[in-house]
């Protein structure tokens, strides 16, 4: 299902008040500023795939503003993964401004305040990833934001692409097929921000950084294996267990504890998952877990919850929908 808002169904006076409502709706609440607010005109379209969402926003230029209030009753972080179609756009996070244009894409942080503006018309395409999702697939997502990536060419050329041409067919899909595009989305992108040097960066050598980048790579394509251990991932990656030992004790965890908590993070979201019919037990397995004890142990210790009550929200009624204009 696809929720479309455009201003032309507004009444001028009302267009203003229209567009902040769909736009709360599709992301979170911020604060507007109209450059051309006697005219102003827009559209939105905005899909659900699974725990993700993608939206292709068109409007006369605009100044977006999240601000510290808008922080204080949000609790499930989100990043907005921003690609400019046909016109350079602003942001500032954390102090530091980025200059965005066509070919290219940016990450926002939605817990941190920002300023997003476009002088122009714009055409945006916005995919929006809950943190745990984009976590359980890039390690310390935080350091992407105010990022930008390239979009011409690899594999984030193939991210963008992949975007701009399932778009058009998501409304012939089912809930499954769309749920499964969001998770290649999701992955495309996880690929596209790795492949990036200075995701490797923060405070460490570069050469421990790609070490740590490489284990933490080879982690996540072996949570399926029960055998997965310290030793196995030191060997792929062609250093020693103590070495290993002391990469992951830099960023604060241990080996385990970091294979752990990707095993317990693809868990849960197969677990919030409507279209998935497996039971607990066949989740914890296929994530790695020795048995589903084990599991229901580490993921209530994780998230406060057992795996059954975590389930509920997902089998119960259908998904709340914004209220959209009928495609």
């Amino acid at each position: 299902m696809r929720a479309r808002y455009a201003t032309s169904d507004a009444a001028v006076t009302d267009r203003k008040a229209y567009w902040r409502d769909a736009i709360d709706r599709t992301y979170f609440p911020l604060d507007l500023s109209f450059t051309n607010a006697a005219d102003f005109s827009a559209e939105l379209d905005a899909w659900s795939l699974g725990p993700v969402s993608l939206s292709r926003n068109a409007s006369d230029s605009m100044v977006y503003r999240r601000r510290e209030r808008h922080l204080l009753n949000e609790w499930d972080e989100s990043f907005l993964i921003t690609i400019p179609q046909t016109s350079e756009i602003s942001f500032n996070q954390d102090g530091k401004t980025v200059i965005c244009r066509p070919g290219a894409f940016l990450v926002e942080r939605s817990h941190l305040p920002y300023e997003f503006s476009h002088r122009e018309t714009s055409i945006l395409w916005v995919l929006k990833v809950p943190s745990k999702v984009l976590r359980a697939r890039v390690g310390r997502p935080e350091r992407l934001a105010t990022l930008q990536f390239d979009a011409t060419r690899g594999v984030g050329a193939l991210f963008v692409d992949m975007i701009q041409l399932a778009a058009p067919r998501l409304d012939e899909m089912n809930e499954t097929a769309r749920d499964l595009t969001g998770k290649h989305l999701v992955d495309l992108l996880a690929l596209a921000v790795e492949a990036d040097e200075r995701v490797l960066g923060g405070q460490s050598p570069s050469v421990r950084a790609a070490h740590l980048q490489r284990a933490e790579r080879f982690i996540r394509s072996r949570l399926h294996d029960t055998a997965l251990s310290p030793q196995l991932v030191a060997e792929d990656c062609g250093v020693s267990t103590r070495y290993l030992h002391q990469l992951f004790e830099t960023e604060g965890t241990t080996v385990c504890s970091f294979i752990r908590r990707q095993r317990i993070l693809m868990c849960d979201e197969m677990l919030r998952d409507p279209s998935c019919r497996k039971s607990i037990s066949e989740i914890a397995y296929r994530w790695g877990f020795a048995d589903q004890a084990q599991f229901s142990r580490h993921y209530r210790a994780q998230f406060g919850k057992t795996p059954s009550e975590a389930r509920e929200p997902a089998s119960a009624a259908p998904r709340a929908r914004p209220r959209p204009k009928a495609a």
